[in-house]
């Protein structure tokens, strides 16, 4: 029976840095395994539509998004979940008031408040998204204004106890570090994105892995038997059931081979 790969993208797949280098060994290994039978997919909590045309070029069946909200198959979108328009009206009004700085995420483009504070991790996103060819036009006051999950950069002035009180409701707050949380529907993750896929192909658990590089994979990697952690990702080596390379020292063809997947 084929095995199903989930692989993560920033800093697995893709270095984290400006370069943005994808291994040659990478490619190669997404070839050789899909050219064995094997099924590959994105796990990521990128939104479907920042899924860049040269991680899609690697090869992929399917995209898992969002933490879960969005997943694609074959082509196909198999599950869309975006909350209710009223609610986003709400969320939005919500954080002025705890004075945060949101970035408000849907499967088809970003929203942004032009009354939030600015902060400098804003700053560096819009810079990256600009680079990217990312629209960065969308805004709360726009009729098709609707997200699947967002983010917020925090600041001195913010009401956490008010927010946490309040997202913490509908949400799970992922505190990914330097004021920086990310927010994603009650009863989605990357784990149940790979769950969800295990089900409607009917594979065994023990034929999934999953390969990431940060404490924010390890919903994903905790799902499953086979967990691989990039080499250089100490902070995750303890949950993992193999440790790899680094990305740039064939780190992806490496777990593969390490599994037989190659």
């Amino acid at each position: 029976m084929s095995s199903i790969i989930f692989f993560d993208i920033d800093g697995t797949l893709v270095t984290e840095d400006e370069r943005a280098i994808i291994p040659d060994s990478t490619r190669e290994a997404i070839k050789k395994t899909r050219e064995k039978g094997n099924i590959t997919f994105i796990n990521s909590g990128r939104t479907a539509f920042n899924i860049s045309p040269r991680v899609k070029e690697l090869g992929f069946d399917g995209y898992i998004c969002g933490c879960g909200t969005y997943i694609e198959y074959n082509g196909d979108v198999i599950l869309s979940s975006t909350i209710e328009k009223k609610k986003c009206r709400e969320i939005a009004e919500l954080m002025r008031e705890c004075n945060v700085t949101p970035v408000y995420e849907h499967s088809e483009g970003y929203f942004f408040d032009d009354k939030a504070p600015m902060t400098d991790g804003l700053k560096y996103f819009m810079e990256v998204f600009v680079d990217s060819g990312i629209d960065v036009t969308g805004r709360v006051e726009d009729n098709n204004f609707g997200f699947d999950k967002f983010v917020i950069w925090v600041n001195p002035k913010s009401d956490m106890e008010k927010f946490r009180k309040e997202i913490g409701k509908d949400f799970s707050i992922i505190d990914r570090g330097d004021g920086f949380f990310e927010n994603v529907p009650l009863g989605f993750s990357k784990a149940t994105g790979i769950q969800h896929i295990l089900n409607k192909l009917n594979i065994p658990i023990e034929n999934a892995y999953a390969i990431g590089d940060s404490a924010n994979d390890l919903p994903m990697l905790e799902a499953v038997p086979n967990s691989i952690a990039m080499g250089g990702a100490e902070v995750i080596y303890p949950y993992v059931s193999y440790i790899t390379t680094p990305i740039e020292e064939n780190g992806i063809a490496n777990a593969l081979s390490h599994f037989g997947l190659i």
